[in-house]
């Protein structure tokens, strides 16, 4: 049996979709600074698809010709589909951080969330500073 002229439509609309969007295009290749900080592009990528046809031709003539195959009758179809790619942010690899960047801000609770790991970090540095200081050790001071 033939395949219907609808199949080879949706086929060839699928493939273009499939090269146009694939792993790449979500998650882009990394890109390293000169100080060794790792910069991971991420993007959300949504595409929507539809394809439709009908067959075409008088009725009459379908029903007088008994040995009328699909290719004799007239067909009309299309396809169509939409991509959208949307940047999320970065991921930011330095040192033993990693931290998501944003690539824009919703609110300010966002930027608060943000900073919560770097907030945590100083704190404990801090704290054990404190610690040393207690104890007696002496904390070499940079720049002297």
């Amino acid at each position: 049996m033939d395949k219907h002229p609808i199949e080879s439509l949706m086929t060839t609309t699928m493939e273009s979709l499939r090269d146009m969007v694939d792993v790449n295009t979500v998650i882009g290749e990394a890109i390293t600074t000169a100080d060794g900080t790792t910069l991971i592009p991420i993007s959300r990528v949504s595409f929507g698809f539809v394809a439709g046809g009908g067959e075409y031709g008088e009725s009459q003539a379908r029903q007088k010709s008994a040995e009328a195959t699909d290719s004799d009758i007239p067909f009309a179809g299309g396809a169509g589909a939409g991509v959208t790619v949307s940047p999320l942010g970065f991921l930011v690899s330095s040192g033993e951080q990693v931290r998501l960047v944003p690539a824009q801000y919703c609110q300010s609770v966002d930027r608060l969330i943000e900073l919560i790991p770097q907030a945590m970090a100083e704190l404990r540095c801090a704290a054990e500073k404190k610690q040393q200081k207690r104890e007696g050790v002496t904390i070499p001071v940079t720049g002297e």
